[in-house]
């Protein structure tokens, strides 16, 4: 039997308020614990929570980002458990109005591999397309943590992380495959670390998803039993605990098995998921509105300036890469992946743009639209070199000594004096390479490095000549074979002649006149 999968995912992203969502203690990460709990955090008697207004507009702003609905009117109610870090025995939460209603939607690009045996999409061999749907988001207050190292027989409580603020982003079941959740996750991170609402720490836990796990026979459209698997916040863990789930659920059913609803733990070390709870319902939650918050409305003013403040979203400036600078989806794709990325690379671009000028075209006899043309298409040639070079080299780089694309060694505008030497032929893209790496390493400008290691180009003819018939008398036998039809032998003089150049012959400028003298 052929099984399709159903994946939905609850994501909790941290907000990045100063202080808590219902109190003044402070929220940074890192403290010794319990030295940022006051008494709204530890439930102490008489105490009120109030309201902090940063973390709405942060919500509002995840919604807008979305295109999902906002209601002008939401409700805080309380969520009944226990849990030794939940000091109330509550935690204050949205249910039946939340903050960010239905509507919205993320656009994800899914890479050629989509995971749990799943076919792609036809005629998907480089990927596709898809958009998820954002069924809600709610603000809420987290719990505490409870700590497990270095107690003997004991549990440690720390309660700094209490009350601080999260906004819970509930998708539907529209994903049918690990690859999709994870790129899902990826760009949920991105977008929340795009719009400013969450530093994305998924090791600081400021970030970590959910994922609800079914699985049902092809063609059917009954959803199967879920299952839960809580708190993965590494999207490797990710996609390893969906597949593990996945087999997991099929190879249960078909050795005639039920799946049961339940919460699951996924343990990276054993790569497999195993019970933690059975899987709880809202009615054994007891919600009731909070008696001590009032509704939170917002005005159709407060939204407008809210939607103000938002920066182009990445979807909004994948477009324009495309369109502008006529960059294939993929690129634009990896450009627009987090918003420090996407401006490195436009910093880039323009910088590169201010070295090209009219005077530099050759004319053309239709006038100045010929010439305009041929600008914008040397601009498109130069956004797509930038492009290579940082989604290539400079991503390798950065992989290699684990930096983030903000403490690149080498600025946009440097990248950008590299490249101009590559367009004007002062370098070839092999020497390029070269003088990167001694970019990277603190060396100096490209033009200073070029300069001092001698690494500018050979566009001399008469030098170029003088090497190829060097080779040519060094080498007769391949000169008869090449102009018996040899074709293939070409790449024998070319080699040579770039190693007697020393890799600084101009590569197009060598063709030209290797097959000149060798056509006699």
């Amino acid at each position: 039997m052929q099984w399709e999968v159903v994946i939905g995912l609850e994501t909790h992203a941290q907000l990045n308020t100063v202080t808590k969502i219902f109190s003044g203690a402070a929220t940074a990460y890192g403290a010794e614990p319990n030295t940022q709990a006051c008494a709204v955090d530890l439930a102490l008697p008489g105490v009120l929570p109030v309201f902090n207004r940063a973390a709405a507009e942060k919500a509002v702003k995840f919604g807008l980002a979305v295109g999902a609905r906002i209601n002008r009117k939401s409700v805080f109610e309380r969520k009944n458990y226990f849990y030794p870090d939940l000091p109330k025995g509550y935690q204050i939460t949205q249910l039946e109005l939340p903050i960010v209603a239905e509507g919205g939607k993320l656009h994800i690009h899914v890479g050629p591999s989509t995971g749990s045996g799943q076919a792609a999409p036809a005629g998907s061999g480089q990927g596709y397309e898809k958009d998820i749907r954002i069924t809600r988001a709610h603000m809420e207050e987290d719990a505490g943590k409870s700590l497990h190292e270095d107690f003997h027989g004991m549990t440690g409580v720390d309660l700094n992380r209490a009350g601080t603020p999260l906004i819970e982003i509930v998708t539907e079941p529209d994903m049918r495959s690990s690859a999709e959740a994870v790129a899902y996750a990826k760009a949920l991170h991105s977008l929340v670390r795009w719009i400013g609402i969450c530093d994305g720490n998924m090791q600081e836990g400021s970030f970590r998803c959910d994922a609800n796990v079914s699985v049902r026979p092809m063609g059917v459209e009954k959803l199967g039993t879920r299952c839960e698997i809580k708190n993965l916040n590494s999207f490797k863990f990710m996609e390893k605990a969906i597949e593990y789930e996945v087999r997991r659920q099929i190879e249960l059913i078909e050795d005639g098995g039920k799946v049961v609803q339940e919460t699951r733990l996924y343990d990276p070390d054993k790569d497999e998921t195993r019970s933690m709870r059975s899987k709880e319902e809202a009615n054994d939650y007891r919600y009731f509105p909070d008696p001590d918050l009032l509704p939170l409305v917002i005005s159709e003013r407060y939204i407008e300036d809210v939607l103000a403040q938002l920066p182009e979203l990445p979807q909004a400036m994948s477009a324009r890469f495309m369109s502008a600078y006529g960059l294939p989806a993929y690129d634009a794709a990896v450009l627009t992946s987090n918003k420090e990325l996407a401006d490195y690379f436009d910093a880039t671009v323009n910088a590169l743009r201010e070295t090209l000028s009219p005077s530099s075209l050759p004319e053309y006899p239709e006038g100045h639209k010929g010439e305009r043309d041929a600008e914008a298409t040397q601009a498109k040639n130069a956004a797509k070199l930038a492009a290579n070079w940082i989604i290539g080299d400079l991503s390798a780089a950065l992989n290699k000594h684990g930096l983030d694309i903000a403490a690149s060694p080498i600025a946009s505008a440097q990248l950008a004096g590299l490249l101009t030497r590559i367009q004007d032929s002062t370098i070839s893209g092999k020497i390029a390479k070269e003088v990167f790496a001694a970019m990277w390493e603190g060396e100096g400008e490209a033009d200073a490095i070029i300069e001092t290691k001698g690494l500018k180009q050979v566009s001399d003819s008469g030098a170029i000549e003088k090497i190829i018939a060097e080779i040519m008398d060094a080498n007769p036998a391949q000169v008869a074979e090449y102009r018996s039809g040899k074709e293939k032998v070409f790449g024998f003089f070319v080699g040579l002649a770039m190693k007697a150049s020393k890799g600084k012959a101009n590569p197009a400028q060598l063709n030209e006149l290797l097959k000149q003298k060798l056509a006699g």
